[in-house]
């Protein structure tokens, strides 16, 4: 099914999660990532660029999250990049979306510079990735 964003739930997600860090958050884009082309990647690029932080969290749809860590890991920017997102949308029952924004925040303060995907309480480096679809989960390729 097509999915309808109409505002960001992090700072509902941050607050029901205690988080205590003092975190930014700027919104790049609200689009389903079926839709994504190489020009939304590269505003997202263009946003990792530009953010004054070291460590970033971009939220980001699942179906095509590892292309987008790919433009993300080939511009080779100096700073931890995770990226993260949820296999059940926060706003439905059951979702992964709280757990997976946690461990993200948590690699990005923890890891090495690069770009890494986060799901799932695992991080994978950019380059070595793929979301099974089959599982329904992200896995290292080897």
């Amino acid at each position: 099914g097509r999915l309808f964003f109409r505002d960001t739930h992090l700072h509902e997600m941050l607050r029901s999660g205690r988080c205590r860090l003092d975190l930014e958050i700027e919104t790049v884009m609200m689009i389903d990532s079926l839709e994504m082309v190489d020009a939304h990647r590269q505003q997202v690029l263009a946003a990792c660029r530009a953010a004054p932080e070291s460590a970033l969290v971009v939220v980001h749809g699942t179906d095509t999250m590892v292309e987008t860590a790919r433009t993300l890991g080939q511009a080779q920017l100096a700073k931890t990049i995770v990226l993260t997102g949820a296999m059940v949308p926060y706003a439905i029952a059951d979702s992964d979306a709280s757990f997976n924004l946690g461990a993200a925040i948590g690699f990005a303060r923890s890891l090495a510079p690069g770009v890494w995907v986060s799901m799932n309480g695992l991080a994978h480096t950019w380059s070595n990735v793929r979301k099974n679809r089959e599982r329904g989960v992200f896995e290292s390729l080897g």
